[in-house]
């Protein structure tokens, strides 16, 4: 069936404080693509995009620039994880907005998306999933989603060579405040709220939520932080322990021919060869356990992680939900065959292989957990990240006075006998965008499991409390008890979920590499 498309000469258009954007609606949403939220010049912090009240009205019908990346993209595992590409360039200041009301009365909660990829890599538009028309409808709410530099465009610290680069090793997240900012002043003539703003991301989008709770400049323009599959140990993700830059760019200098007093032509050369220069140092720097940059640094604005330093006063009062999946980089690979018809002898003696005397209580500690499931799944079970989120929300609830939730994705994908949930994967189910993944699709289960998971982030986004009509009552986490919704065909809350397990397993858990194969485990964004 067809939809209704509207885009007129002069509807629908909206007066932002820069000047007035023409967008396009799409059975009642209200879409802008591409609309320019600030300016930069390399390694600079961000200002206002310049007004263009007097040229007439912005096209907002095309998604803006993306950030350049280090590496080249690889299509991959496009059913798992579907993708799209872009044009690039270093002004990649833009921001896609979905909205069921132009009303500046409306007040609708407002969820801005920040993308995955680590710092380094990933757009607002990167991942199929990410488009934000279905979340915007079910939820009523506004959708915000935002590109900004990355890797050493927006993470390369070289405050050391002078006062201009105060902060060029945050200005990736700088942008992202800009952004808030450009929401702030703005969400209310889409029909927002900017006093009800949520922040959410996964991976590495996670960890720039958990960055700006800790940055003072983004104070007061967010209200709630969703992290999806985003905390580590607060290293894997940022560089808190490694903060001198001058071994880096000293290599980065030799390897382009340069000298330190010529170290404002790093301002000016192409960005490809400045990243050829960053690829060739690098692996020796890292090596050594040096700073590598493509991560936000602690300075007086960024303040530093949680880890390090607590949580800040601001970052205290910011409701959170926080979660992962069951299996994230462990489920990537095809599953073990046979998985659901092995007996259980030929499933304990499977995992012998990896995890020897260990196999026999480890599979019992795991059944309590996932009754349902093939014992074998558990040595595929997540070490990036789980272990890590209880740790951090249990901090969380002992040093702040608002709630902190706690959740694990743990549904099994209709590919390959039975697939646990990989990284990525539960990004459709927040977004309500299974209907756009087809491999999230299981006939009456998938649905309700969408509505459960998008239903719960809305109503956190709205409330500060996450329920959705079928999901049990989500109690929230404690100073000694990471509370944990199970999201799955059946949704459960559970105390002291895993920790008997996580325990046990940790210390004994087998190389993925080992189970899959070397050239199986491949990191998607």
């Amino acid at each position: 069936m067809a939809k209704q498309f509207l885009c007129s000469l002069d509807a629908p258009i909206v007066e932002t404080v820069s000047g007035k954007v023409r967008g396009f609606q799409v059975d009642g949403t209200y879409t802008f693509h591409g609309i320019p939220y600030a300016k930069a010049k390399r390694f600079q912090m961000p200002e206002p995009f310049p007004s263009w009240k007097d040229r007439g009205v912005y096209d907002a019908h095309s998604y803006g620039f993306v950030c350049p990346m280090l590496d080249r993209e690889t299509a991959w595992g496009e059913i798992c994880v579907p993708h799209r590409y872009w044009p690039k360039d270093e002004n990649c200041q833009y921001l896609n907005v979905w909205t069921q009301s132009l009303d500046e009365t409306a007040k609708r909660p407002v969820m801005v998306w920040f993308h995955g990829g680590g710092f380094s890599a990933g757009s607002s538009i990167e991942q199929i999933a990410y488009d934000g028309e279905n979340l915007s409808k079910f939820g009523d709410v506004v959708v915000v989603t935002v590109n900004h530099r990355l890797n050493i465009l927006g993470y390369l610290d070289l405050s050391p060579y002078g006062e201009k680069y105060w902060n060029s090793g945050n200005v990736g997240n700088a942008d992202l405040v800009a952004s808030l900012q450009w929401v702030h002043d703005n969400i209310a003539r889409f029909g927002g709220d900017p006093e009800n703003v949520t922040i959410f991301g996964q991976s590495g989008g996670g960890g720039k939520v958990t960055s700006l709770m800790q940055t003072p400049a983004a104070d007061g323009l967010f209200h709630k932080a969703i992290i999806m599959s985003g905390i580590a140990d607060g290293r894997g993700l940022m560089n808190s322990k490694n903060t001198d830059s001058r071994p880096l760019i000293q290599a980065m200098l030799n390897e382009l021919g340069l000298t330190e007093a010529q170290v404002e032509q790093l301002e000016t050369l192409p960005y490809e060869t400045l990243a050829k220069a960053y690829k060739k140092v690098v692996p020796a720097i890292r090596e050594a356990g040096g700073y590598t940059g493509c991560g936000p640094i602690p300075n007086s604005y960024y303040l530093g992680d949680p880890w390090d330093i607590g949580f800040t006063e601001h970052a205290q009062t910011i409701p959170l939900i926080a979660g992962t999946v069951v299996a994230e980089f462990g489920g990537m690979a095809p599953s073990l065959k046979n998985r659901t018809t092995m007996s259980e002898k030929e499933q304990l003696d499977f995992l012998r292989q990896y995890l020897g005397e260990h196999a026999e209580p480890l599979a019992k500690l795991f059944a309590q957990c996932y009754p349902d499931r093939p014992v074998t799944d558990l040595v595929l079970s997540d070490t990036f990240s789980r272990v890590a989120t209880k740790n951090y929300v249990k901090m969380k609830a002992a040093q702040s006075q608002v709630p902190t939730y706690n959740y694990v994705f743990s549904y099994q994908f209709p590919i390959d006998d039975g697939r646990p949930a990989w990284h990525c994967s539960d990004i459709p189910f927040a977004f309500h965008n299974t209907d756009k993944v087809a491999i999230c699709n299981k006939p009456g289960v998938s649905d309700q499991l969408e509505a459960n998971m998008s239903g719960a982030f809305v109503s956190f986004a709205t409330t500060g409390v996450p329920t959705a009509a079928n999901l049990p009552q989500w109690e929230p986490c404690t100073a000694d008890d990471a509370v944990t919704m199970v999201l799955d065909a059946k949704c459960r809350m559970c105390h002291h979920f895993d920790d008997d397990f996580y325990e046990a397993f940790l210390p004994v858990a087998p190389d993925l590499r080992k189970i899959h194969g070397e050239d199986e485990i491949l990191i998607l964004h």
